[in-house]
């Protein structure tokens, strides 16, 4: 017969979700390095460094639907723009939240804003939102983007 103690089936629960806090503290610290070198290396228009920031079997899909297989295919996905209508882009990473899937697994979402893209003319285009959706996960050690999807929001 096994007795159920709510106060010691509630330290044990309190336990158990502290035991997995810290980890994931500093797993979401990591997670958000990457957000914070994926922002840098857009911003620097560097299509090598912003690569690095996905895993090397990476997915990437842009707010348009069309997208690239592995790193050095979005490094050379990112090569073009970065040295025309997004050279003078600055993304701002406003807002993110991390959901962890499994230990090594996270789910994140990030809002963003962009500023001084430029349209096939040459004119810059207004203020830009939208949302970046990550598959990040953890490989020796080591956090990167698996899957990403981004998608345009509504400026207002």
């Amino acid at each position: 017969m096994v007795l159920a103690l709510p106060g010691v089936a509630s330290a044990q629960a309190a336990s158990a979700q502290a035991a997995t806090a810290a980890p994931a503290s500093k797993d979401e610290e990591a997670i958000k390095k990457v957000l914070s070198d994926f922002e840098a290396a857009w911003n620097m228009h560097d299509a090598r460094a912003f690569s690095m920031t996905f895993a090397e079997d990476a997915d990437f899909t842009n707010v348009r639907g069309r997208g690239a297989t592995g790193r050095s295919a979005v490094q050379l996905f990112h090569t073009t723009p970065f040295a025309t209508y997004f050279k003078n882009s600055q993304l701002k990473i406003i807002d993110s939240k991390v959901r962890f899937l499994r230990p090594d697994v996270a789910a994140v979402d990030a809002h963003w804003e962009m500023t001084g893209a430029v349209d096939p003319q040459g004119d810059v285009i207004p203020l830009r939102k939208g949302l970046l959706n990550f598959v990040m996960t953890q490989d020796s050690g080591t956090w990167c983007i698996k899957v990403m999807h981004n998608m345009d929001l509504p400026t207002s």
